[in-house]
């Protein structure tokens, strides 16, 4: 029976199912792998049972994911899940900053005692004119599952779209309307947006990308949508362009000390993936990964190893041994079953920056002295027997 550690509410409904074979714990100890959304485990005392982490989103900024890597700890994220939801949201944000509708709805609330209210708001209307998206000029910085997916609407919302990402994927490439123009240069890019979009991870690379520089090519009066991280914008200079009127509207979902005394801001909760759906979505792929990872050793998406399978586990064993990325190690570990005199039918490895992951299965089960070797070679992190 494989244990499960749940560390925050999941989903609306609080139903988490992974099927026979498993089992809910409360004591993290007791646990095989955590599955979890939010709370920051930095600081946490993660107990040795703990094989794999798989978080219930994208981002993994509350997870210490290079110290787990080092003790041979996988942790998983459900990357695209969520990406409808996030998508939908910056699509409702560049209508907000628009078409006047929060400015007009709040006119009706402030009225509500008036008689005449029908024939006054007749009278005011004219002061929430906003205009249409229709061929306005949008650039998406960052074309991944969420950015890809906003590019395409605005296509078919008839936008002249730009998309700007020196690492695009084949298959995000493949997902791109061929109406979407990539650009090479972030600043290609910003020149006469009339909406800027940002769609990227918090990295050092992209800190403050969009600045005083990068604000200053933008249309007059063009709208900001930042739905990716608090780091990726320069907040003084998204202050600076508001007060100027450079920018007309800054949507965020980020409630900074900042962004929160800013003129002309939408500010949400940190709530553009915040759908039943989108909430559903996660924990189902975190699940089915957790799932590969613990039954066959098989790993997708995680962020601190990588991609690795070999299917469903069938022969007498399969070992799975977690490593830095050094040279030799595949010379240690095949030395090491050839003096057992083990049959190895397949073995893979890959790896990913300072990590890397070797799998193999045999045709008997290792001696339990064969295995304690693997685990004494100098940066093996961690070996599991996994059938």
């Amino acid at each position: 029976m494989r244990k499960i550690k749940i560390i925050d509410d999941i989903t609306k409904d609080g139903q988490v199912t992974f099927g026979a074979g498993y089992a809910f714990v409360e004591d993290a100890a007791a646990a095989d792998a955590i599955l979890m959304r939010s709370t920051d485990l930095h600081g946490y005392e993660l107990p040795a049972s703990i094989r794999a982490i798989a978080r219930c989103g994208a981002g993994v900024n509350n997870i210490p994911v290079d110290e787990y890597a080092r003790r041979g700890v996988v942790v998983f994220n459900s990357p695209g899940a969520n990406a409808n939801a996030v998508k939908e949201m910056v699509l409702c944000m560049m209508v907000l900053a628009s078409r006047g509708v929060v400015q007009s709805m709040a006119w009706v609330r402030e009225h509500t005692s008036d008689p005449d209210i029908l024939t006054n708001a007749e009278h005011v209307k004219k002061a929430f004119v906003g205009h249409e998206l229709r061929d306005k000029r949008v650039g998406v910085i960052g074309l991944g599952n969420v950015g890809s997916k906003v590019a395409n609407a605005c296509v078919y919302l008839g936008m002249d779209v730009y998309g700007y990402d020196p690492f695009i994927s084949v298959e995000h490439a493949w997902e791109l309307s061929r109406d979407v123009q990539r650009v090479g240069t972030l600043e290609d890019l910003c020149r006469n947006c009339d909406y800027l979009t940002l769609h990227v991870p918090s990295k050092a690379d992209t800190l403050h990308m969009i600045g005083e520089e990068q604000l200053a090519l933008l249309a007059p009066g063009a709208v900001l949508i930042n739905f990716a991280r608090e780091s990726v914008i320069d907040e003084d200079a998204v202050d600076a362009a508001l007060h100027a009127g450079q920018l007309s509207w800054f949507a965020t979902d980020f409630a900074t000390p900042k962004t929160v005394l800013m003129p002309n801001t939408f500010v949400t909760t940190h709530s553009g993936a915040g759908t039943e759906e989108a909430e559903a979505n996660c924990a189902d792929m975190a699940i089915s990964e957790l799932k590969d990872y613990l039954e066959n050793g098989n790993i997708a998406h995680s962020v601190n190893y990588p991609s690795c399978s070999m299917g469903k586990a069938r022969a007498a064993s399969r070992i799975a041994c977690l490593h830095a990325n050094v040279p030799n190690m595949i010379g240690q570990i095949t030395r090491i079953l050839a003096d057992d005199n083990a049959n190895v039918q397949r073995m893979v490895n890959e790896s990913a920056g300072e990590n890397a992951y070797t799998m193999f299965d045999t045709d008997e089960h290792l001696d339990a002295s064969t295995i304690e070797e693997l685990k004494q070679i100098p940066s093996m992190y961690r070996v599991r027997v996994i059938k």
